[in-house]
């Protein structure tokens, strides 16, 4: 328990850390945290000036660690992400420079500007942590964190991401309109300044690891996996489901309860926390009916809700 204590400690600090920033936004910062904490990698999907790029910027500089951000367009090569082997003319050898894929925290600003075939870089850098240049393999640092942005409303210009790729994504989030109060103290605090340029680290990568490893001892319960896979078989039994969960996303939605369950300063978990986390885990990884091949985050999360409440918690 004083693993655990420490891990809520940490994320209080760090959400407060990132509310200087982005204000009434506490919900998706702590998901945010779920995922660095769990290993996994986060698609942040909403309308332009929503404070997408923001967030990622704030959580990236409230910890001690390595972060980049990448603006992706068109005409983005591979090599730019995860670097080039180059001739050095004073030892005659060929010497590699890392891309900015090598750091901890990657901010990949508007993904779905740049062609497949630079997405498809991310790939082995997002699930195996590891990328290959010109035949040698070289493994990320850990934490490594991708978050990457995109903008729903605009297609000219853009490539959607295949299924294959927004499968490796741990959780899909949108942050959505802040309310009034919220707008009043974001227009108080950005008058002179940008809040972001003034925002200093309160916790240190030893911290963020040692979390980890707080995470994935806490228990899982007989009772709470039955429910676990219970959600993800109806998924793939409902009517209004065309593509159900696959077991890359059951395997998500026990990380992210398990650190939801740390976050909240509990060493088990609940099914309340499998709740909470269940909509930005799965909603992305299915496919409706009547969406043929394009996923509605919406309407799946209207699907998923109906089978949260029709599926049987423990108790």
């Amino acid at each position: 328990m004083a693993d655990i204590t420490a891990v809520r400690a940490l994320a209080d600090r760090i959400t407060a850390n990132v509310e200087k920033v982005v204000y009434g936004k506490g919900d998706k910062v702590r998901l945010l945290l779920c995922a660095l904490l769990c290993g996994g990698h986060v698609l942040m999907d909403d309308i332009p000036g929503t404070g997408k790029t923001s967030l990622a910027r704030a959580l990236a500089r409230s910890v001690d660690c390595g972060s980049k951000r990448v603006q992706f367009t068109p005409d983005l090569l591979p090599s730019d992400l995860t670097g080039i082997n180059f001739y050095q003319q004073k030892t005659g050898e060929f010497v590699f420079r890392p891309g900015p894929i090598f750091t901890n925290i990657v901010i990949a600003d508007e993904i779905n500007r740049t062609t497949p075939r630079t997405q498809s870089a991310l790939l082995e850098c997002m699930e195996e942590r590891q990328t290959t240049v010109d035949g040698v393999t070289y493994p990320m640092e850990e934490p490594f964190l991708v978050i990457a942005t995109q903008n729903p409303v605009e297609s000219q210009g853009t490539f959607p991401l295949p299924e294959a790729q927004i499968d490796r994504f741990f959780m899909k989030l949108s942050l959505g309109y802040p309310d009034n109060a919220s707008e009043k103290l974001m227009i108080g605090n950005y008058m002179e300044e940008s809040p972001l340029a003034s925002l200093t680290p309160v916790c240190q990568k030893s911290e963020i690891l040692e979390a980890s490893r707080a995470v994935k001892k806490v228990t899982v319960s007989g009772a709470v996996r039955d429910y676990l896979v219970a959600l993800s078989d109806a998924t793939r039994h409902n009517d209004a489901i065309r593509l159900g969960v696959s077991p890359r996303g059951t395997l998500a939605l026990t990380r992210a309860s398990q650190a939801w369950a740390a976050l909240s300063g509990r060493d088990y978990v609940l099914p309340d926390d499998v709740k909470a986390v269940a909509l930005p885990v799965l909603s992305h990884r299915i496919i409706s009916r009547s969406q043929n091949t394009v996923r509605l985050v919406s309407s799946n999360e209207t699907i998923l809700q109906s089978i949260l409440d029709t599926v049987p918690a423990p108790i």
